[in-house]
């Protein structure tokens, strides 16, 4: 299949995983993927199911970021970003992909996606997952009491994170802004975005690292000097 077909059919999908989705968006419980997916890869995916399993969530929205406020480095185009995400989901009924912050054509807050997602799908319940990384440099975050307000957060550990510091730091957040956190260890893969990006421009194979459809357009595509 070529690429461009299977861009179309991931976004087919996606369309009516999303209509059916919002034809069933009352009092529903919905896991948020934030982040640049630069690339999308299988820890991002066993994440996800993680979490979504364990506490029982009935969708995962994958929300690539536009313009994130805390990257300093250049990232890769945000539609071929998008795409990816589109094609590495495809086949989970449980993963949606949402293009709200893509479109946007400024900075991408945290805060402006879950006042979005509020005014369009009046009672989900959010739980927006992030790094336990993250969590710890939260109020750093825009409007950081008002996310708190709007959205339990699940911060999710993976081995080389200090679990006592990050278990310090959501006491604090707790009392400081009555926050709803939970943090969760997250049996993961030891695979990021950096390591695979760094493979790709060495020339090495990332084969079992990403879905076979995202490496087919990494590929194509030529991102991250692929074979030059």
């Amino acid at each position: 299949m070529s690429i461009e077909n299977l861009i179309k059919r991931a976004e087919d999908k996606n369309t009516r995983k999303l209509k059916n989705f919002e034809n069933k968006s009352k009092n529903i419980k919905v896991g948020i993927m934030g982040g640049t997916f630069d690339p999308i890869h299988y820890a991002h995916l066993a994440t996800a199911e993680f979490i979504r399993d364990r506490y029982k969530l009935d969708k995962i929205l994958f929300i690539p970021s536009g313009t994130p406020p805390h990257k300093s480095q250049s990232i890769t185009n945000k539609f071929d970003r998008y795409n990816m995400v589109n094609i590495a989901t495809e086949n989970n009924d449980h993963f949606l992909v949402l293009d709200l912050e893509i479109k946007r054509n400024k900075k991408t807050y945290t805060i402006d996606t879950l006042k979005d997602l509020k005014k369009t799908y009046k009672n989900i319940e959010i739980y927006f997952i992030t790094g336990a990384d993250a969590i710890c440099d939260i109020e750093t975050w825009k409007d950081v009491e008002e996310n708190f307000k709007l959205a339990t957060f699940i911060a999710a550990t993976r081995p080389g994170i200090s679990l006592l510091k990050v278990q310090e730091k959501i006491a604090s957040l707790k009392v400081k802004y009555n926050a709803n956190i939970i943090d969760v260890y997250v049996p993961s893969l030891d695979i990021s975005s950096t390591y695979i990006r760094n493979q790709l421009k060495e020339n090495h194979s990332v084969r079992y690292l990403v879905p076979e459809n995202v490496e087919n357009y990494i590929k194509y595509k030529m991102l991250y000097r692929y074979g030059e």
